[in-house]
């Protein structure tokens, strides 16, 4: 079956199924049109896929999984320990909201630093095991900047060595060819410009980490 089918039998965008192949999770067969074609065996593991990312099972893990390099076992054991120091410092929280209850203290009148050094560092716990899995945005952001420089330093190179003829040597490129051929590789610059800014856009609004989740 097509993508189309997929996502409404397992309840999953075309973009998280397209990021669970990314990551190598799923592997399906291609007919001779090209398209994706998903069997009864690919369904099955989405749905065991996305079951475990509903119980917050990293990609990293899924990817140990599917390798057979990590039993569901101890896969599950982790994200028991893991949730449970989670447990425990919501715990300490309501605690310290319980105290600020009990003391009637105001938003004007809220003695911070009595309690700013405990808060601080359950936000930094929290802060690792929620974004221990995937990059930084500014990483990825990086990322994208080098790969798209990488692409069009070729083309931007290309066509500093075509305009340099151009202009130096006494036998010219006919006008209209010199034309033609800056704009066949002024383009793919100008392509992937507008797709770095698609995809600095995605990454701070989050979508990918949104897809990631399911």
């Amino acid at each position: 079956m097509l993508i189309n089918e997929v996502e409404n039998i397992v309840g999953l965008s075309k973009k998280s199924i397209r990021y669970y192949e990314e990551n190598h999770l799923l592997n399906p067969k291609r007919k001779d049109n090209d398209y994706r074609y998903y069997d009864e065996d690919d369904i099955k593991k989405l749905k065991i896929i996305k079951f475990l990312r509903e119980l917050d099972v990293p990609i990293k893990e899924l990817q140990l999984l599917n390798e057979n390099k990590l039993s569901l076992q101890d896969c599950l054991k982790d994200r028991i320990k893991k949730i449970e120091n989670l447990k425990g410092n919501y715990e300490k929280v309501i605690n310290i909201c319980e105290e600020i209850v009990k003391q009637n203290d105001t938003y004007t009148n809220l003695d911070v630093e009595k309690y700013f050094q405990e808060i601080n560092i359950l936000n930094k716990r929290e802060r690792f095991t929620m974004n221990s899995e995937l990059p930084s945005k500014g990483k990825r952001i990086r990322g994208a900047i080098l790969a798209s420089f990488i692409f069009s330093f070729i083309f931007i190179f290309l066509l500093g060595i075509i305009i340099y003829f151009q202009i130096t040597e006494a036998e010219k490129c006919p006008w209209p060819l010199f034309i033609f051929l800056i704009m066949i590789l002024g383009l793919p610059v100008i392509a992937v410009t507008y797709n770095l800014i698609l995809r600095i856009k995605e990454i701070v609004g989050g979508e990918e980490d949104e897809a990631s989740k399911y």
